[in-house]
């Protein structure tokens, strides 16, 4: 299987609550009943204040490298991923375990 792990960091000025975020949130929430191909799936805000933490978090797992392209290429994770690249930037993660 692969791990996909994703930390989110918000732009400058932007909050959590601006409409635009809740709406990616939303997104992203939903993925885990839309995409056949999660196997796990679960996304949340961080509850750290330490100053190198990221502000949202996406743990999530496929069966396989096939599986994780068509997971991104799901067109739900595309709509998901254009709402974030207006307030957002990430990092990413994947690894087999």
């Amino acid at each position: 299987m692969i791990r996909h792990l994703v930390l989110f960091r918000l732009n400058d000025g932007v909050e959590r609550d601006d409409p635009r975020v809740v709406e990616g949130v939303e997104a992203f929430r939903a993925l885990g009943g839309q995409i056949e191909d999660l196997r796990f799936w679960e996304c949340a805000w961080n509850i750290s204040d330490r100053p190198i933490a990221y502000d949202f978090a996406i743990n999530s797992a496929v069966d396989d490298a096939d599986a994780l392209k068509r997971y991104l290429e799901h067109p739900a994770h595309q709509a998901g991923v254009a709402l974030w690249r207006e307030f957002a930037t990430w990092v990413i993660a994947d690894y087999e375990f």
